[in-house]
């Protein structure tokens, strides 16, 4: 029984002082040990040294080159102007009538490329104030448009999507970045169709209201790297460096001369060679070799998802530095700054992977993994939907929730899976979409930093951003479940 306080506990605070902006690179490791105090028979730095630690380092050996390689693109992609270019041209393209919808676009279309969500946030931000002037809408619902587009359906269900959190998975079902891509469609579509009309409905809404823009004190300018961001969500309210604003206008400067193509061009790479890779040239390929102790001992199947990513990203990266050099005038800079901008997203994530296997080692956590089992014991797929998403929203952590329960009953939910004739395919979708429902909570470290991108506070802006980023895919979630337990993967 307190086993069970001290994990209770433990979340709790977690989830209250993660809000309050504490990093979760010190809470993860003292929230762990304090769960640990509670239980009788478990040692308490054994627990650190020889549970948190290595399910901390486990993460980072998998999918520290993700980190590292998307954090670089997008960094890339900022500093040439590129991702302003893509911005500005999904704007022109739909024009001030669809003002919403453009810059849901713009975010989808970088965000789906592989480009960091800070990133586009940073770049999408001014564009989306313009626009909305322009359009006289209110400001308020600017965070909620920029939501739709960079937090949800791109990052969790559209197939190929190189986001963290479609990569998660791969190696727990020997899947690829494409699982299940029809379901993914669908849920996608589910989110983007209907976030869009939430949005437009709430727009004209306040045109009718008389609302307008609204009288408004804009932030400064953001700063140019999002990774002082992401360490302190809670700051981002204050200004620039005179550093950062220099680097933002010579960034809007570049940008004009850039063609839309040339500005797509590395994120239809992406996607592509992504495909490529994952679905034709990797498993034609002879790697027998992997079954050698000092490959793994693995197949193709398990590693193939991950391989294809970090290609397409390598790829990606070196048509930036080769092409785009002129737009690069501070390469190494750049380079410097997206490999920097890497290591605190991806230590905050394993600190929370270590917290749940500490978690997991305790004696009543046993009752907490039946308890959820038994939810739906024959099909694992509602399980899995409702303790992803219960960890995600506890942790603030799309990436982190998911890891904990892979980490967790990631096994049992595939054993459970194969002995139910449940694609791994379809356990892969599921888990990736369920992450994207009640990570979005208040204390969501990127819902704080778009927030005071925007100059906003959650009074005035969380309930559209409620709606689009957690209601209405956690209704998605719903829909792909039914209709993978009724028709299977497709």
């Amino acid at each position: 029984m307190m086993d069970i306080v001290g994990m209770v506990l433990a979340l709790v605070l977690l989830m209250a002082l993660a809000y309050r902006g504490v990093s979760v690179l010190l809470l993860a490791p003292l929230m762990a040990l304090l769960a640990t105090l509670f239980s009788a028979d478990t040692p308490l730095l054994a627990s650190y040294t020889q549970v948190f630690m290595p399910a901390l380092g486990g993460f980072v050996v998998m999918f520290f080159p993700l980190f590292l390689l998307g954090a670089v693109f997008g960094k890339l992609m900022e500093d040439s102007g590129a991702a302003q270019v893509i911005a500005r041209g999904m704007v022109a393209q739909l024009g001030e009538q669809r003002a919403i919808l453009a810059i849901v676009l713009a975010c989808a279309v970088l965000t789906y490329g592989g480009v960091s969500l800070f990133v586009v946030a940073f770049a999408v931000y001014p564009i989306a104030t313009s626009l909305f002037r322009q359009a006289n809408l209110p400001k308020r619902l600017i965070p909620a448009t920029i939501a739709l587009g960079a937090f949800t359906f791109t990052m969790t269900a559209l197939p190929g999507t190189p986001a963290i959190q479609n990569a998660i998975p791969m190696p727990y079902f020997g899947t690829t970045p494409f699982a299940a891509p029809g379901l993914g469609l669908i849920g996608g579509g589910v989110m983007l169709v209907l976030g869009t009309l939430w949005l437009v409905r709430r727009a004209a809404a306040a045109t009718a209201r008389g609302e307008g823009y609204g009288e408004h004190d804009e932030p400064q300018a953001p700063p140019s790297d999002p990774a002082s961001t992401f360490a302190n969500p809670a700051s981002t309210n204050a200004g620039t460096t005179d550093s950062g604003t220099a680097a933002g206008t010579a960034q809007a400067a570049r940008a004009p001369g850039m063609p839309f193509g040339a500005a797509v061009a590395p994120v239809v790479l992406v996607i592509g060679l992504n495909y490529l890779l994952a679905t034709w040239v990797l498993p034609a390929l002879d790697t027998s070799y992997l079954a050698d102790p000092r490959y793994g001992a693995t197949t193709i199947g398990h590693v193939r998802g991950l391989w294809a990513v970090v290609a397409a990203l390598t790829a990606a990266i070196a048509w930036l530095v080769v092409l785009q050099r002129r737009q690069l005038p501070q390469l190494g800079h750049t380079l410097e700054q997206g490999a920097t901008s890497s290591v605190l997203p991806l230590l905050n994530t394993a600190s929370q992977v270590g917290f749940g296997a500490v978690i997991a080692s305790l004696a009543g956590f046993a009752l907490v993994r039946d308890a959820v089992l038994t939810i739906a014991p024959d099909n694992p797929l509602v399980s899995m939907s409702i303790a992803v998403n219960i960890l995600a929203g506890i942790t603030g952590s799309a990436s982190g929730g998911m890891s904990i329960a892979l980490q967790t009953l990631g096994e049992t939910w595939l054993a459970m899976g194969q002995a139910a004739g449940i694609a791994p395919d379809l356990l892969h979708r599921v888990t990736a979409i369920a992450t994207g429902g009640l990570d979005a909570l208040p204390h969501n470290g990127a819902v704080i930093t778009l927030l005071g991108i925007c100059g906003l506070s959650h009074r005035e802006a969380y309930g559209d951003i409620f709606v689009v980023a957690v209601a209405i895919p956690v209704l998605a979630l719903v829909i792909v479940v039914v209709l993978g337990s009724t028709f299977g993967s497709f």
